[in-house]
C-alpha cells in the first residue's frame, strides 16, 4: 500500500502549499463560509478526483489489458468498486460543502435548513451536477461489483465516464466566452487523467496478482494508454490554461505560477512514461525470460520504486490541480452586463459576415474533433506502415481517401461551418449534409474495420484488445440490426424529421454536450448508410447491387422531400435562437436557403455513390466471368457440356 499512500500524501502536500500559495482557501471578505469549508471544500475535490481515477483506470485496464481467466481481473475490479464508493462518498460531502459555500449557511438540523439543501440539490444547476454525480458514483460502486462479464465491463466503464460530465459542465461559467471550449477540455482532462492515474494505481495495487511475465503484458498494454492520455491531457491543460491565464504576463500571478507548477509535473510524468516504455518494459521481458531468480527480484523492485516515484508526480499534479479550482484566475469569469442577443443565447459576440473567403480562413477549434481526427490520421497510417513492413500491401487509394475524409471532417467541426452553424441555420444545414454525406463517402472505401483487423496482431492470453473488441462489435447482434442495409437505410432518412420536429434540436442548438452528440450522430448514421451501399468492411448481410440502387434512390428521394419541405416552409424552426441572433437579416430567408443546401448539396454524394456502385458491379460481373472461365480451363467445359446434355435428353423426352 505504500503506492496509495504516497500518492495521497504527496497530492495533499501538494494541495496545501497550493492554497496557501494562491490564496484559494484565504478568509473571505464578506460572507465567509469559515476555515472547515474553505480547506474542505478542495480536499474533498481532490478525494473525488482521486477515488475517480481508481474508478474508471481499473475498469479501462479489466477492459483493455487484463484477463478474465486470470485472478487480477476480478481484483480489479473490486478495485474499482471500492474507488466508486469512495468517490461516492466524496462527491455527496463536496455538494454539501458546496451548498455551504455557495449559500453561506451554518449546518442545522431545523426544517429551513433542509429545505434549503433540498432546493439547491434539486434545483440549481451545481447542486443539481453533484446530486448527479453522487448518484452515478453509488451506481458504478453497484454494478463493479456485480458484473464481471468483461464485455458488460465496458457498459460500466461508459457510466464510469458519465460521472465526470456534470463536473466538467460546471467547469466554467455558463454566457462567458470560451464556455464550450472550457467545458471540453475539463471534460477531456478529467476523463484522461483519470485513466492515466488510475490505471498505474491498479497496476501497484495488484502487485500481487501480476508475476513478472504478467507484469511485462500488462505494463506494455497500459503504456499505450497512458501515452494517449498524456497526449489529451497536455492538449486540454493547455487549452484550459489559455483560457484563465490570458496573456505571458499572467504567468506571474499566482494561479499561473500554479498552472506553471503543474506543467512541470505534467512533463516529469511524460518523462517517466518514456522511461518506462523504453526501458522498463524491456528490462523486465528480460527479467522474465532469463532471470527468473534474484536478478528478476530486483528488476521488480527497480520498477516498483520507478512507479512510486511517478505516483508520487501524479499526487502533486492533482493536488495542483484541485488547488487551481479554488485559486482565483487572472482572467474573472465575469457575464456582461450589456450584452447583445447573441451573446445572450451563445457567450460569444456575432463573427464578422460570412463571406467567401471566411468559409476557408474562419475557425473555432473544438477540442474533442482536433484530437479525434488527428488520432484517426495517425493510426490508421500507423496500421498501414505496419503492414507494410510486414511485407503485406494496402492500395494507396483508401489512405488517400480516408486521410481526405478526415480533413473534411476537421474543417466541419472546426472550421467556418462549425463557427457561423451557430448562428446561421444555412451553415447549419451544411455542416450536417457534410457529415452526413460528403464524409462517409469519403471516409468508407478507407475500410478502417479491414485494416485494422489486418494490423493489430492478436491476443492469445483471453484479454481483449483492439482486434478483439473489433472482432465482438462485428459480430454482434446489435452489429446486425442496425448495418442491416434497410436499417441504416430508415436511421439516415429518418434521422431527419426526427431531429429538426422534435425538442431534441432545440437540445443540440442550445447545449454543446448535445451538439457534440449531434454530430456524431449525423457521422454515425451517415457512416452506416454509404457502408451498406458500397463498403468494403465487412458486415452480416448486403444488398445484391440491383437493390443497392433502388434503395439508394429512394433514400435520397426522401432526403430531397425532406429539403423541399425547409425550403418551402414558412414556420421558422427555433425562432427564440437563430430568429433573435441579430444579424439583420431574414432569418425565414436563411432557413430556406439551409432548405435549398439539404435538397442541392445530396446530388453530388449520390451520384458519387451511384457510379461506385455500378463500377463495384461491372468488376464483380468481371471477376464471376473470369471464375467461370477459370472453371471451364480446369474442366474442359464439363458443367457446358452437362447443361447441354441435360437439354438433349429433355427434348428427346418430350418428342
Amino acid at each position: 500500500m505504500l503506492g496509495p499512500a504516497v500518492l495521497v500524501a504527496t497530492a495533499l502536500i501538494a494541495l496545501i502549499a497550493a492554497l496557501a500559495y494562491g490564496g484559494g482557501a484565504s478568509a473571505q471578505a464578506l460572507e465567509d463560509p469559515g476555515a472547515v469549508v474553505r480547506w474542505g471544500l478542495p480536499t474533498a475535490t481532490l478525494l473525488v478526483n482521486i477515488a475517480a481515477s481508481g474508478m474508471i483506470g481499473a475498469l479501462v485496464l479489466a477492459c483493455w489489458a487484463l484477463s478474465p481467466a486470470e485472478p487480477e481481473y476480478d481484483r480489479a475490479l473490486d478495485i474499482s468498486a471500492a474507488c466508486a464508493a469512495v468517490f461516492t462518498v466524496a462527491s455527496a460531502a463536496t455538494g454539501f460543502l458546496t451548498f455551504l459555500s455557495v449559500t453561506n449557511s451554518t449546518v442545522s438540523f431545523d426544517d429551513r435548513f433542509g429545505a434549503t439543501l433540498s432546493q439547491f440539490l434539486t434545483q440549481i444547476p451545481l447542486g443539481q451536477a453533484w446530486l448527479a454525480t453522487t448518484l452515478i458514483g453509488a451506481l458504478v460502486t453497484v454494478l463493479a461489483f456485480a458484473v464481471r462479464n468483461q464485455t458488460a465491463a465496458i457498459f460500466v466503464t461508459l457510466v464510469a465516464v458519465a460521472s465526470l460530465v456534470p463536473m466538467a459542465q460546471q467547469g466554467h461559467a455558463a454566457g462567458t466566452a470560451g464556455h464550450n471550449a472550457a467545458i471540453v477540455a475539463l471534460g477531456i482532462h478529467l476523463v484522461f487523467a483519470a485513466a492515466w492515474l488510475g490505471g498505474l494505481l491498479t497496476i501497484i495495487l495488484l502487485k500481487r496478482q501480476l508475476p513478472i511475465a504478467r507484469l511485462a503484458a500488462v505494463l506494455g498494454r497500459y503504456s499505450t494508454v497512458a501515452i494517449i492520455a498524456f497526449v489529451c491531457v497536455a492538449a486540454s491543460g493547455y487549452v484550459s490554461a489559455a483560457l484563465r491565464v490570458g496573456t505571458w504576463g499572467n504567468l506571474l500571478s499566482p494561479y499561473g505560477v500554479l498552472v506553471i507548477g503543474k506543467i512541470a509535473a505534467l512533463l516529469a510524468l511524460g518523462l517517466f512514461g518514456l522511461v518506462q516504455r523504453r526501458y522498463a518494459i524491456g528490462r523486465i521481458e528480460t527479467a522474465s525470460l532469463k532471470a527468473p531468480g534474484a536478478a528478476g527480484a530486483n528488476a521488480r523492485g527497480w520498477f516498483w520504486g520507478l512507479v512510486v516515484a511517478e505516483l508520487a508526480f501524479m499526487g502533486i499534479a492533482s493536488g495542483l490541480a484541485a488547488a487551481l479550482a479554488k485559486t482565483a484566475t487572472p482572467i474573472a469569469e465575469t457575464i456582461a452586463t450589456t450584452r447583445t442577443p447573441a451573446e445572450f443565447l451563445t457567450g460569444e459576440p456575432l463573427p464578422p459576415p460570412l463571406t467567401g473567403i471566411r468559409y476557408f480562413t474562419a475557425w473555432d477549434f473544438d477540442l474533442l474533433w482536433v484530437l479525434l481526427c488527428a488520432f484517426a490520421i495517425f493510426f490508421y497510417i500507423a496500421a498501414v506502415l505496419r503492414m507494410r513492413r510486414r511485407g503485406d500491401r494496402w492500395p494507396i487509394l483508401r489512405t488517400v481517401s480516408w486521410v481526405s475524409g478526415i480533413v473534411v471532417l476537421f474543417w466541419v467541426t472546426n472550421g467556418s461551418v462549425y463557427l457561423y452553424g451557430q448562428y446561421l441555420f444555412s451553415a447549419h444545414m451544411l455542416g450536417h449534409m457534410l457529415l452526413t454525406m460528403a464524409v462517409p463517402v469519403l471516409l468508407v472505401p478507407g475500410a478502417p474495420i479491414t485494416l485494422a483487423l489486418r494490423s493489430i496482431r492478436p491476443r492469445k492470453d483471453g484479454s481483449r484488445g483492439g482486434r478483439e473488441w473489433i472482432m465482438l462489435a462485428v459480430h454482434s447482434r446489435f452489429a446486425g440490426i442496425i448495418a442491416n442495409p434497410i436499417v441504416a437505410a430508415v436511421l439516415f432518412a429518418a434521422s431527419l424529421w426526427v431531429f429538426y420536429f422534435t425538442p431534441i434540436f432545440s437540445w443540440a442548438t442550445t447545449d454543446h454536450l448535445g451538439h457534440e452528440w449531434m454530430e456524431f450522430h449525423f457521422l454515425f448514421t451517415g457512416y452506416l448508410f454509404v457502408q451498406s451501399i458500397i463498403g468494403i468492411d465487412p458486415v452480416p448481410y448486403r444488398l445484391p447491387y440491383p437493390f443497392r440502387l433502388l434503395l439508394l434512390l429512394l433514400t435520397m428521394a426522401f432526403h430531397a422531400f425532406f429539403g423541399l419541405a425547409i425550403m418551402t416552409g414558412t414556420g421558422l424552426l427555433l425562432a427564440d435562437w437563430y430568429g433573435a441572433m441579430g444579424w439583420g437579416t431574414d432569418a425565414l430567408a436563411d432557413q430556406q436557403l439551409g432548405g435549398g443546401i439539404a435538397w442541392s448539396v445530396g446530388e453530388i454524394p449520390t451520384v458519387a455513390l451511384a457510379i461506385a456502385v455500378a463500377m463495384q458491379w461491372s468488376r464483380a460481373d468481371e471477376r464471376e466471368t473470369k471464375r467461370r472461365d477459370r472453371n471451364a480451363d480446369r474442366t474442359g467445359e464439363a458443367e457446358l457440356e452437362a447443361y447441354n446434355a441435360r437439354l438433349a435428353a429433355m427434348a428427346d423426352r418430350s418428342s
